[in-house]
């Protein structure tokens, strides 16, 4: 797993570098989206460690003390983030290609914008 939290940071960086080059990497909607996507993937890795450390199911107490398994509440906190998220790389690239300029246009970033645009 160490393995994808390293490509999502490189993914983060690779979609950093693309922003320069549209030259949007200064503009307050890019870099204000950008920085809560990269928080968003810090409480999706603070959500994993916590998944990990406690599992999939923990014990809930009631007031007298009977105790009830139920669900990780971190997994349904972990879904809403990675939703969350997504629609935060949506609008990434939304922001890329509205405000960028055009020099970048053969890349593979944009490849992947003019295929979301196909579906």
């Amino acid at each position: 797993m160490a393995k994808v939290k390293k490509d999502l940071q490189e993914m983060a960086g690779e979609l950093l570098e693309k922003a320069e080059k549209r030259g949007v990497q200064s503009n307050f909607f890019f870099r204000t989206t950008f920085n809560r996507y990269l928080v968003q993937l810090q409480i999706l890795k603070d959500l994993e460690k916590a998944i990990e450390e406690y599992g999939t199911t923990v014990t809930k107490e009631y007031v007298k003390g009977r105790a009830n398994l139920m669900a990780n509440p971190a997994i349904t906190e972990y879904n809403r983030t990675t939703t969350a998220a997504n629609a935060t790389v949506a609008t990434l690239i939304n922001i890329i290609k509205s405000l960028g300029n055009e020099e970048d246009k053969g890349s593979r970033l944009q490849e992947l914008i003019d295929g979301l645009n196909d579906e």
